[in-house]
């Protein structure tokens, strides 16, 4: 399952394409089988989750740059993740601790971790709870995130930061 439009979020369109997937499909030719992927386009959020909810693997690509929500709400829902080793990524993943990790352009590598994830998903399954503990710990928005917000600005005015 492939989530998104077609439009770019981040960074510059293709050269010789509309858009992204017309470009990668054109350069993928015949070595997709297309019976196998699915371009869902852009879901509502609570749909977003519900296919997190029941995927085995969240792979994320991405390219130094700023560090995506999507990864966030995938580790959080319990996906096991495959991620390119950039320095986002790196900020909240560990290999081997709470995600598997692999080198941007070693294709050979993201391929053997999906293949193991999704062949053997109950020897990874401690991959996903892991992940899903880092982000209740690190981001909940109740306990974590918030509090820590209020004490920012209660300092910025100079206040106590009791609560």
């Amino acid at each position: 399952m492939i989530v998104g439009s077609d439009k770019v979020g981040y960074g510059a369109s293709p050269k010789n394409a509309q858009h992204w997937r017309e470009a990668m499909l054109a350069e993928l030719g015949d070595k997709l089988d297309l019976s196998r992927i699915h371009f869902v386009g852009q879901l509502a959020y609570n749909q977003y989750l519900h296919l997190l909810q029941v995927s085995r693997a969240h792979v994320y690509l991405t390219y130094p740059f700023v560090l995506s929500w999507s990864m966030l709400e995938a580790m959080a829902a319990g996906c096991v993740l495959i991620a390119s080793a950039t320095p986002p990524v790196l900020e909240v993943v560990n290999d081997q601790q709470n995600g598997l990790l692999f080198d941007f352009f070693d294709v050979g590598k993201l391929t053997k971790h999906a293949v193991a994830v999704l062949a053997e998903p109950e020897r990874f399954r401690h991959l996903a709870e892991a992940a899903r503990a880092t982000i209740v710990e690190r981001y909940d928005v109740n306990t974590v995130i918030l509090p820590a917000q209020i004490a920012f600005i209660q300092r910025l005015l100079g206040q106590s930061t009791a609560v």
